[in-house]
């Protein structure tokens, strides 16, 4: 499954422009940093082929009212070994379509080869604003010992089938309200997700700090 780490495999659209506005990622920037810190976003030799991993996104439904409930800002593609970002390395998808396999973005750089899960997240619960994707070898292996549901182990990460299985999961209002999912086909991959920032990242570490 790692081979596909890291690597856009939906149809990307990008409107190449300068750096997002500073306003937009103001909330995303600290649980970014506080997420490298732990580990649960970066980049290593020794893990998954030497590729970053890991992805931070909020909708921006107030902030851009011309694309309404369907754009976000995003942690842009590889950049998992930068302990703190800038407005440089976030990217703005500005709409998307599961079926076709497709993301349209704007802003100074690719969005997260990630970005079709996050906006198939949005679109299963409208109430959502922030989702958070890391890698948890602690978290993932004990997912069913702490009633987290996954995902199918036999699809990949970043690619429409997972898109559409995120969907199908979400379709589960328990498992909406829980929060956090494991993707099964993803080594260690996790997603959180919630009403803020804040509540996606908190539901995050409620699970880390299970004994």
């Amino acid at each position: 499954m790692m081979p596909a780490e890291g690597i856009i495999q939906f149809n990307l659209s990008l409107q190449k422009t300068g750096a997002l506005n500073e306003e937009w990622i103001g909330r995303v920037q600290p649980w970014r940093h506080i997420l490298f810190q732990l580990q649960l976003i970066g980049q290593s030799q020794d893990r998954y082929d030497g590729y970053g991993y890991g992805n931070i996104s909020e909708r921006l439904k107030k902030s851009v009212p011309d694309h309404a409930l369907r754009s976000f800002v995003i942690s842009g593609s590889q950049t998992g070994h930068l302990s703190d970002l800038t407005v440089d390395h976030y990217a703005l998808v500005t709409g998307w379509n599961l079926e076709n396999n497709a993301i349209d973005s704007t802003g100074p750089c690719h969005p997260s080869s990630e970005s079709l899960t996050h906006a198939a997240v949005y679109e299963a619960d409208k109430s959502v604003n922030a989702v958070i994707h890391v890698h948890s070898p602690e978290l993932w292996h004990r997912s069913q010992e702490l009633g987290i549901p996954a995902t199918s182990p036999h699809i990949r990460c970043g690619t429409p089938d997972m898109a559409q299985e995120v969907l199908r999961l979400l379709s589960c209002a328990a498992y909406r309200s829980l929060g956090v999912f494991a993707m099964g086909g993803h080594e260690d991959g996790m997603v959180s997700f919630g009403e803020d920032i804040m509540a996606a990242g908190l539901r995050l570490i409620r699970f880390l700090a299970y004994p």
